[in-house]
């Protein structure tokens, strides 16, 4: 009984009207969902940026200046592709295809060897950026690298700076390959 005297205290058009402005509201919230609450003031998120990196990725393997040092392996040392290998790297991101062009950071992470058949490495790589405005920022590379084939593309999973929160992709290119040394072109969209 309590119900239906609480129901009938309400004229039909009334409910009709709650009804309508709830469904209204809550229309309006979805709608404007993208503007974030800070101190009483609502402000809508800057737009999206997006940047296109170029650079060189220099991974020295042997010699006086090696910035690559083999952390583990399989024990198997009959597999062509090095197989179960993983290596850690401190790699120069230079400006040019010369080693000795303009140092633009680094690439910090490691590889592992994945592939039994062809020779494909598992990148967990931070490019830490230490030149112009990119300085102190990094991004996050994880991905499949097919090293052998003359283009790759890797996923960018993230980032610190300016690159918080970063996603897109890197496309690399082997610029020269020999036992000692390979260099690698970069662009990187994100």
């Amino acid at each position: 009984k309590a119900d239906a005297m609480a129901y009938s205290l309400l004229p039909k058009s009334s409910a009709c009207t709650i009804f309508l402005f709830c469904f209204f509201f809550l229309v309006a919230v979805a709608v404007d969902a993208k503007l974030v609450h800070s101190d009483g003031v609502l402000h809508r998120p800057p737009k999206e940026k997006t940047s296109h990196l170029h650079f060189y990725f220099h991974d020295i393997v042997r010699g006086r200046n090696q910035t690559v040092v083999r952390v583990a392996g399989a024990g198997n040392r009959t597999s062509a592709t090095g197989f179960g290998d993983v290596v850690m790297i401190d790699d120069p991101l230079t400006e040019g295809p010369e080693l000795s062009s303009k140092l633009v950071g680094r690439a910090q992470g490691l590889y592992a060897s994945s592939g039994l058949q062809e020779t494909s490495l598992l990148m967990a790589v931070n490019y830490v950026f230490m030149e112009g405005k990119y300085n102190g920022s990094s991004l996050s590379i994880l991905g499949r690298n097919t090293a052998m084939r003359p283009v790759r593309e890797m996923a960018v999973v993230g980032g610190s700076g300016l690159f918080r929160m970063a996603r897109g992709y890197a496309i690399a290119r082997t610029h020269s390959f020999d036992t000692n040394q390979a260099t690698v072109e970069y662009n990187v969209y994100v």
